[in-house]
């Protein structure tokens, strides 16, 4: 899974950095997801190793411009390159519908794609076989959401050194092993398949948080994530705008994502005050301030992408990172 920035600046577009927009990419299934859409997203993924045909669902995590203004321009550009695209699903907060239909009514675009449109509340948002996607109220001016991404537990890794060690013949008896079944040989032993299964693999866990102020909701939400992607519009000699504003600054962030034992922070959605490198107070000084309190902390760059790798335990328990997924 690797997620990917295509926009991490805060109100408006500057020179260095577009408004919100995240892809979340699964390398396996060769699909990815858009968390936030704002205006000038569909040209950013020109520059970014995402296909728009390959996009399966897109999270708003709430209603300013700066994290919707590019969805109608993408849906569009969605067919216009496409033709017949495969079902696209859009989640969001309550309006997007009335938003969605405001936009068709007036300016009408022909989508030659089903496109399930579904408003969310607290819970679960989504789930399949391999992940499950919660959603939390955010903190924020207006209605806002932040988003888990939670892989499933996997089964462990099979045990073809003791299979082999106790001679079990290879083939369809292996695979009822790997399953846990029970496996009676020639010589009338009985097997146990979970004895030939190591520890099960746990999911990565990945938490956005769209807006908000610190608050318990993303803090609860992002409990051990693997990754936390939370915004630091500002810093912290600049709180009283932050609250003003309904937003976060860094040094609050990391002491979130310190709380919440997040295993890495990475902080988007900056206000474009801090970046004359030459300035009072840097980007370089606003990740200063959350490294003192949270050193596995980094900025989000606009392109720029975070590998969150599977860790598998090996049959000794040694943990390994998995590099293809």
């Amino acid at each position: 899974m690797i997620v990917t920035f295509l926009g991490t600046g805060s109100g408006a577009p500057t020179t260095r950095r577009n408004v919100s927009g995240i892809g979340l990419r699964f390398l396996q299934a060769g699909k990815w997801w858009l968390f936030d859409c704002g205006e000038g997203t569909q040209h950013q993924l020109l520059r970014s190793p995402m296909k728009i045909s390959q996009l399966e669902k897109i999270f708003i995590t709430h209603l300013h411009g700066d994290h919707l203004y590019g969805l109608i321009g993408l849906l569009a550009s969605r067919s216009l390159r496409n033709g017949e695209a495969s079902t696209l699903e859009l989640y969001g907060p309550p309006g997007l519908d009335r938003y969605f239909r405001a936009v068709m009514d007036t300016s009408p675009v022909h989508l030659q794609y089903p496109l399930q449109l579904g408003i969310i509340s607290e819970g679960v948002v989504y789930e399949d076989d391999d992940v499950i996607v919660t959603c939390r109220m955010a903190k924020h001016r207006v209605p806002s959401y932040a988003y888990s991404v939670v892989e499933k537990e996997k089964p462990g890794a099979f045990r073809v050194d003791l299979a082999k060690q106790i001679g079990v013949p290879s083939g369809p008896l292996y695979g009822a092993l790997k399953r846990g079944e029970h496996v009676t040989l020639e010589d009338g032993r009985v097997l146990d398949g979970k004895d030939f299964v190591g520890e099960p693999q746990p999911g990565r866990k990945i938490v956005f948080s769209g807006d908000t102020e610190p608050c318990t909701a993303v803090l609860e939400l992002a409990a051990d994530a693997d990754l936390l992607v939370h915004e630091a519009t500002y810093a912290s000699k600049d709180k009283e705008l932050a609250v003003r504003s309904g937003h976060s600054t860094a040094k609050e962030v990391a002491e979130l994502g310190k709380k919440a034992k997040v295993k890495k922070l990475c902080l988007t959605h900056f206000s474009p005050r801090y970046e004359d490198e030459d300035g009072d107070f840097t980007m370089a000084d606003l990740l200063a301030e959350a490294q003192e309190v949270f050193p596995d902390t980094l900025l989000a760059e606009d392109l720029g992408s975070v590998d969150v790798k599977r860790v598998r335990k090996s049959v000794g328990g040694k943990e390994e990172p998995c590099y293809n997924e």
